[in-house]
């Protein structure tokens, strides 16, 4: 049995919980900006214009096909200059977090994207026939009537990949983006606690992902019942 020393925890916790906040932030871009992308994608997919199907498709496929490290290796080697341009950064910000949420987000809106438009093409035809005939435009129809119910039927499912989106964050540590995961494992490095540092993380994960999943089986229960 060995035997474990816990004691660098405690006197490491702002460390940790300065970590665990880069997580969060990283998380909740990724969330935010990679829903609203991609539900924007998933008009684009179920569009009659095929120039904006197309571009749907290929955006998709292309981010859907590269693996996470290496789009957080792209972001973050070959095009940082470009990032501070487009978000007009100071010097004083780190290029890293600015990587790791741009990758996450452009990533995520691809997978988010394909569950809006399952959510969407479930809906019978029949829900946009009647908002038009109510006097809506297609764009009216689709945000009042269309989308509202693809989201709520959708709940579930976005709810689990977030969860997802949570613990792939752990990914930037390539990059060398102090995430929890990240601040875990150097602190573990430097006081020869590695074994005590990489359980207490994953302990850690294990019950934020617990109860995420618990809410998410509660939320998909009663959208069930409703």
């Amino acid at each position: 049995m060995l035997e474990l020393d816990w004691s660098a925890l405690w006197d490491s916790r702002h460390l940790l919980a300065a970590g665990m906040w880069i997580t969060v932030q990283v998380t909740a871009v990724a969330i935010v900006c990679g829903l609203a992308w991609g539900t924007v994608l998933a008009v684009f997919a179920i569009s009659g214009n095929r120039w904006l199907r197309g571009f749907s498709q290929a955006y998709v496929t292309f981010f859907r096909s590269i693996p996470l490290v290496m789009l957080l290796l792209w972001f973050f080697l070959i095009v940082p200059q470009a990032l501070k341009a487009v978000f007009d950064l100071s010097p004083s910000v780190d290029i890293r977090l600015v990587s790791a949420m741009v990758a996450f987000a452009l990533l995520e809106s691809a997978f988010f994207c394909e569950i809006m438009r399952a959510g969407i093409q479930s809906l019978s035809r029949g829900q946009l026939h009647a908002a038009r005939a109510l006097g809506m435009t297609p764009l009216q129809s689709m945000r009042y009537v269309i989308l509202p119910q693809a989201l709520k039927a959708m709940t579930p499912i976005i709810m689990t990949q977030c969860i997802v989106i949570f613990q792939d964050t752990s990914l930037v540590s390539v990059i060398a983006l102090g995430d929890f995961f990240r601040r875990a494992t150097a602190i573990g490095e430097r006081d020869g606690t590695l074994i005590e540092m990489l359980v207490f993380a994953g302990v850690t994960y294990w019950i934020i992902c617990s109860l995420l999943t618990a809410f998410v089986k509660l939320i998909q229960a009663r959208t069930q019942n409703g």
